[in-house]
């Protein structure tokens, strides 16, 4: 098992200033090394579940080893104020919405995180929130979930979605996806709300990435075969 030290100095030595303008034209603050996620696989080899190490690389504030935190920790071992130490710590999108939001979702709370997170003023709380709730429907069996709730959720998306803070846009959209194409009760009335809501215009930095356009989106998982599928896992 590695030390602290011997963890962020590897990082530094695999990061890279092309990385770091990359990621930073997508939202990324400093502290940041610029690891690619394929260069971090090595780390998370030798210290895969390191429970402690992960607590103390999320605690550094460094954007790269907050993301391998997320990638290390044991969510069954997250407690709920753990997990609301992480949110308020996220300093951009890719924390907030997988590091954390994967993490939520993983762990014993992840339906509790999702209600209270969504209710947050802060975007990048609420950003987790709808994102640790498509999470929760790709990971837990429909019949555990409550669909009226769901039902609820989905008509909240419908009314405030064009009006929501930038990234709760992308992660709200994100949700109508994962119902449509996790969450069988409800994948129809996805569809519509989806073809309703129509393209959602987010601000994604200096980048080329785009919106998912969430009929077509559900409409290929459906095509595919896939639809109501679900995983094991969202942590990747």
């Amino acid at each position: 098992m590695d030390t602290l030290k011997e963890v962020m100095n590897e990082l530094a030595s695999l990061g890279s200033e092309s990385v770091v303008r990359i990621l930073k034209n997508h939202g990324a603050t400093e502290p940041i090394y610029g690891v690619k996620v394929g260069d971090m696989k090595g780390i998370l080899k030798r210290n895969k579940n390191n429970h402690e190490l992960a607590l103390e690389l999320f605690a550094t504030g460094n954007s790269d080893a907050m993301y391998l935190a997320g990638l290390m920790v044991v969510p069954s071992r997250m407690t709920i104020p753990l997990l609301d130490a992480w949110v308020k710590g996220a300093s951009w999108y890719m924390i907030s919405e997988y590091a954390v939001g994967w993490v939520a979702a993983e762990s014993p709370y992840g339906l509790d995180m999702a209600r209270k997170w969504i209710t947050s003023d802060h975007e990048l709380i609420a950003d987790a929130g709808w994102a640790v709730w498509s999470y929760n429907l790709i990971l837990i069996p429909d019949e555990k979930l409550d669909q009226a709730e769901i039902e609820e959720l989905l008509d909240t998306v419908e009314k405030e979605i064009h009006h929501a803070p930038n990234r709760v846009r992308y992660v709200m959209n994100g949700f109508v996806i994962a119902v449509g194409a996790h969450y069988e009760p409800l994948a129809e009335k996805a569809a519509a709300v989806a073809q309703r809501i129509g393209k959602v215009t987010v601000s994604l930095g200096d980048t080329a990435c785009k919106v998912p356009f969430a009929p077509e989106y559900i409409k290929k998982t459906w095509d595919a075969g896939k639809r109501g599928s679900k995983r094991k896992t969202v942590r990747c």
